[in-house]
């Protein structure tokens, strides 16, 4: 489904990416694990081209969308739920959810996501009305991928979608993950909380800086000796 090809980006003298290649294949979890810039993030923005790229390419679907604007990238199913949330905060939470299906004209079909994420986020049902920058942080985290399933994505990039959570809310953020990938979503996800990651992956892919060093079954390297020392405390 996607193929990212010796991808290289730069912030000015320093090489954040350095000849990056991976793939995920339709049905997948797929997991990008590593420190803090490792160039992760740098990774999901070249993807939806929301960062200037200094060589490589990207496949979506068999298309060459390297050089494709961000909107159009959308448009195709390729959705980012970024580091942060950045929810609307002086939208309500329907607007928020509606923002998400601004490329679609299907209202039928809007509809019945705009259920499906209420299925999915009950908390978000009840507070539909309720101004998006008044939500707890899970909240919002969980109002950026109701938004982002509202434009009805094949692909599903995930920045960090623990970040700031208590335990209790991982846990729950980490289970409605599962749920929207055995919906038919393919999910790419950069995730800090290497261990919790690897626990619900098909593959991982392990980044140092702007190289990926190891790759493999998530099961398979979440018993690897380097990977428990590195990044799961052991």
């Amino acid at each position: 489904m996607l193929k990212v090809s010796d991808l290289a980006v730069s912030y000015g003298a320093i090489k954040a990416l350095r000849g990056v290649s991976f793939e995920v294949n339709e049905g997948e979890i797929i997991t990008l694990i590593g420190s803090n810039g490792a160039g992760k993030t740098t990774t999901l923005h070249s993807i939806s081209n929301i960062l200037k790229k200094n060589s490589g390419r990207i496949d979506f679907k068999g298309e060459n969308i390297t050089a494709l604007p961000p909107a159009d990238i959308v448009r195709r199913g390729l959705i980012q739920v970024p580091e942060g949330r950045r929810i609307f905060a002086n939208l309500t939470v329907r607007e928020n959810l509606e923002m998400g299906a601004f490329t679609r004209k299907d209202k039928n079909e809007i509809k019945g996501d705009m259920e499906r994420v209420c299925t999915l986020f009950p908390r978000l049902k009840e507070r539909l009305k309720q101004y998006a920058g008044t939500l707890s942080g899970g909240e919002q985290q969980m109002l950026a991928m109701g938004r982002a399933i509202m434009a009805k994505p094949s692909l599903l990039l995930l920045d960090e979608p623990s970040m700031g959570l208590a335990p209790i809310l991982v846990d729950e953020i980490f289970s409605i993950i599962i749920e929207i990938n055995k919906s038919g979503t393919t999910i790419l996800l950069v995730e800090q909380n290497a261990f919790k990651a690897l626990s619900i992956a098909d593959r991982a892919y392990v980044f140092e800086t702007g190289v990926i060093n190891k790759s493999g079954n998530a099961a398979d390297l979440l018993n690897d000796d380097d990977v428990k020392k590195a990044y799961l405390g052991g």
